[in-house]
Parts: C-alpha cells; sequence; structure tokens
C-alpha cells in the first residue's frame, strides 16, 4: 500500500451536482455483498475486499442519528491499508482521489464530531479543499484549505472545529472532503470515528488569510548565473511543478520535483538563457500558484 502522502497530495477535483456535504451524518448506506459503503463517499472496501478486509465500516449509533462513519488501518497481507473516505472517488492504484462537490460559499470552518483509538504514535486526519476552475489555465486554483490531527485516545464524542486557510480571496465552485484513520506511514488498527459534518461561519470575498505556502518562497542569488536557488515551504509535500517563463509569458523550460512538508531548498537550472528578466512559476499538487520574478545575467 503506498504512503497516505501520496494521496494527500494528488487530488484532482471535477464538479457535481451536491450543493453541499454530502451524506454529511452518514446516515445512509449501501449494502453489498460482505460490507457496507456509505453513499457519496469514496472508500477502499471494493479494494481491500478481494482480502476479506474492510477499512471503511458503518458505526451505530450515531453522535447524532443512527450512524456514523467508521474507519480503521488494517493490514492486508503485509502492507497497512487506512482507512480513507473521501468525497469523491479513490483511485487505488494511484492513490489519488477525484471528484468533490458543488459549493460557492466561503465559510470559516468545517465541524463535526470525532472519536479516535491508536495503538502508537499515528494520527487520524480530517481534511478540507475548496478549489475554482481557472479558465485561463484549465486547471483548479485552491480557494482555502483545511488540515487537521487527532491523536492519542478519545473515547467519547467530541466536537471539533477545523479553521479553513484562504488562499484566495475568490468564490470556490467545489468542494473536497478527506477522512483518514492515519497519517503517511499507517498503523494498523488506529480508528477514526466521524459524524455529523458541517460547514460554518463565513469569510467575506476578498480576503486572503495565509499565503500560498504559508512563507513566502525565496529565489537566490537573483541576478542569477548557472544555478538559481529556490526556498519553498510546502505545507502538503509532493509534487511541485517548476516552469520557467520569459517576461512575455512564454515558457523556456518546465520540470517536477518532489517536496517535503516544511522547508525545501532546490536548484534551478537557468544555464543556457539569455540575459533578461524572468518568472519561476511554483505549482502544487492542490492547485496552488506562486510566481517568483528573477533575472539571469
Amino acid at each position: 500500500m503506498k504512503k497516505l502522502s501520496t494521496l494527500f497530495c494528488s487530488i484532482v477535483l471535477t464538479g457535481s451536482a451536491f450543493a453541499q456535504i454530502p451524506n454529511a451524518s452518514f446516515e445512509s448506506w449501501t449494502a453489498h455483498t460482505g460490507y457496507d459503503t456509505p453513499d457519496q463517499w469514496g472508500n477502499l472496501n471494493s479494494f481491500t475486499g478481494t482480502a476479506s478486509v474492510y477499512t471503511c465500516e458503518k458505526g451505530t449509533p450515531g453522535a447524532s442519528g443512527a450512524s456514523y462513519i467508521k474507519l480503521t488501518s488494517k493490514t492486508v497481507v503485509l502492507p497497512v491499508a487506512p482507512g480513507i473516505a473521501v468525497t469523491g472517488s479513490i483511485n487505488t492504484t494511484t492513490l489519488s482521489v477525484s471528484g468533490g462537490f458543488a459549493y460557492t460559499l466561503r465559510p470559516a470552518s468545517l465541524t463535526g464530531q470525532w472519536q479516535y483509538a491508536t495503538t502508537g504514535t499515528d494520527s487520524g486526519h480530517v481534511m478540507a479543499l475548496l478549489t475554482k476552475w481557472n479558465l485561463a489555465t484549465n486547471k483548479r486554483d485552491t480557494v482555502a484549505f483545511a488540515n487537521k490531527t487527532v491523536g492519542g485516545t478519545l473515547s467519547t464524542w467530541t466536537a471539533f472545529t477545523i479553521n479553513l486557510n484562504y488562499y484566495s480571496g475568490k468564490l470556490p465552485d467545489t468542494a473536497m472532503i478527506l477522512l483518514a484513520s492515519s497519517g503517511t506511514t499507517p498503523v494498523a488498527n488506529n480508528s477514526l470515528y466521524i459524524d455529523t459534518l458541517a460547514f460554518a461561519g463565513n469569510v467575506p470575498s476578498g480576503v486572503v488569510t495565509v499565503n500560498t505556502n504559508s512563507t513566502p518562497s525565496i529565489i537566490y542569488p537573483n541576478p542569477s548565473g548557472g544555478n538559481a536557488n529556490l526556498y519553498y515551504y510546502s505545507i502538503t509535500g509532493g509534487n511541485i511543478r517548476l516552469s520557467v517563463l520569459d517576461f512575455s509569458g512564454r515558457l523556456i523550460k518546465e520540470s517536477t520535483t518532489n517536496a517535503a512538508i516544511g522547508e525545501n531548498n532546490f536548484q534551478v537550472n537557468v544555464s543556457g538563457l539569455v540575459h533578461g528578466m524572468y518568472v519561476l512559476r511554483i505549482a502544487d499538487e492542490l492547485g496552488g500558484v506562486e510566481e517568483k520574478k528573477f533575472i539571469v545575467k
């Protein structure tokens, strides 16, 4: 089983017909042979079920209502499969997710109820992503993102609030929520219970609450010759695309590299470029884009 970081950093969204969080209290389930699945939430049961293992289960009673979702990291042969649920679908080969639901508001937070049980140092995750399709670039821009973890033992229903960080002042058109019982290195038998999800509050249009990467990227020396150095702080990790454009916007060269969560230092080869002004475009897999101007001497 690939690490969960692959899934966390490989979110590709397409709009759908829902105007609010679908099946937010997990009251609606569909029965399959040997297991149930929560309606309108993708999970790994069809994949792990080939080994008669199910990482997504229906729990009763709920914090409010008849049922809740129970996600458990479980051993499948030797690898440990995390319990994952997403408002979309999961590619079991690449562990990327797609889908989402139509959403055009700017909530301040995602709220809900949770419980958690761990056998080690692992932690559960609740993530929310709001995006908007960019007609100019033909890709999605990140409007807001949030990720909250829970660890240790939380044996009673407890309310949580996850504040969304806004990277854009625009209205989104799509939202996605991802729930996971483990982090990047899943530990068997860790369980996350979730119920009564809801968006709350409002952030006015035009307001940006954080920079794209929490800490602005720096390219140095500037002017550069031969190689330029890029300091890049990533909030999510995963692949980033580095594009060098001339000042008219024409793509000169492009490369993909992997960023760790936190501080990164990369080299950008600018040898062979004629003297002048250029733009380094830094694009992450969540749709965040940052551009830095630099000079080749």
